[in-house]
């Protein structure tokens, strides 16, 4: 018996359930119960578990729902999903916004570097939604679940700072989920690489989870279509001010592509943007690379211009949010 475990494909949320493979193999001696061939693959897991999520059709033989007492044949698939414990509402918190514009139908908000921007494992107060509560008695979800964040469109990193659009009514929050969706959304970030990359390009490179690291993104041959574009806006050496733009809006897409391409996003430590950008470094150029870390400890990326059709007015509206003071310092200390 081969065992592989992995994530629900793209269609189910990956923070919603896990999901174990059970592939059995052709020479299997056939005829084991499914709960018994399941509580003894997985040991950690009761039987009487076991028998509760086959009986809420968490366990599946081949595709199928089954009783605990099918019988198990060689070739066989047996599919093992644990959902997680539902999500508490979010709860509202007087947390200060930075609001960039506000009308009946929608916000737009500069994030602070550092913010979730809703609440998940290990972040569940002190976020985007969290605040955004605290402003607002009520703000639209997907599906009417009060669990899963109010208002939000779309993310930016914890450690990204910058404009993000937060719906008001259930209306605008499908108009601009398809904004989104089609790609109609006019987005231009602010970075800081390591190296020197050719006054613009495109990156057109494949994401997806890196198969070495499922807490990570790598470019992976099958992945998900991921396109991003960008000019140099200045250099100082050893780092290069870029401006990027997203034609695809892939999780870690900027600081997978650059990364990916040997220009990490300074300070990025998840995509070698920390030590290994130091590791470049002349002898000269270290200290300056040393300070430069001690005064951004985050990943040098903003997103400083969000543009599009409003979907009640219909005008085209654009947005911009200038650089946060601790992506300015490192420009200043750069200039010196």
């Amino acid at each position: 018996m081969s065992v592989s475990s992995r994530m629900m494909n793209p269609e189910i949320p990956e923070d919603s359930v896990n999901r174990v493979v059970l592939e059995i193999e052709e020479n299997y001696s056939a005829g084991e119960r499914l709960d018994i061939l399941v509580t003894n693959r997985l040991p950690k897991i009761s039987r009487n578990r076991v028998q509760k999520l086959i009986n809420e059709g968490n366990i599946t033989l081949d595709g199928k729902k089954a009783k605990a007492s099918a019988i198990v044949q060689g070739s066989s698939e047996v599919v093992v999903i644990f959902p997680h414990p539902p999500r508490p509402a979010a709860a509202p918190e007087d947390i200060p916004l930075d609001i960039i514009y506000e009308d009946d139908y929608l916000l737009i908000v500069n994030k602070p570097p550092g913010m979730v921007v809703h609440p998940a494992a290990g972040h569940h107060s002190g976020t985007l939604v969290n605040a955004l509560l605290g402003h607002y008695k009520s703000l639209p979800t997907q599906g009417g679940n009060p669990t899963h964040r109010p208002g939000i469109v779309h993310r930016l990193d914890k450690d990204t700072s910058g404009l993000i659009v937060v719906a008001r009514t259930e209306n605008v929050m499908t108009a601009l989920g398809r904004l989104f969706h089609e790609h109609d959304i006019e987005r231009e970030y602010n970075a800081l690489v390591w190296g020197n990359p050719p006054d613009s390009g495109t990156i057109d490179a494949p994401i997806s989870r890196s198969p070495r690291n499922r807490k990570k993104f790598a470019v992976v041959e099958g992945g998900r279509h991921a396109v991003t574009h960008w000019k140099v806006v200045e250099r100082y050496g050893f780092l290069t001010h870029i401006a990027v733009t997203l034609e695809t809006g892939r999780t870690h897409q900027i600081r997978v592509h650059f990364s990916d391409r040997g220009w990490p996003i300074f300070g990025d430590s998840t995509y070698g943007g920390k030590m290994h950008g130091l590791a470049r470094l002349s002898s000269s150029e270290l200290d300056k690379g040393r300070n430069a870390l001690k005064l951004m400890p985050r990943q040098a990326l903003h997103a400083g211009q969000l543009g599009f059709i409003h979907p009640n007015t219909r005008n085209q509206i654009h947005f911009e949010a200038p650089l946060p003071p601790d992506f300015q310092s490192i420009i200043n200390l750069l200039k010196e």
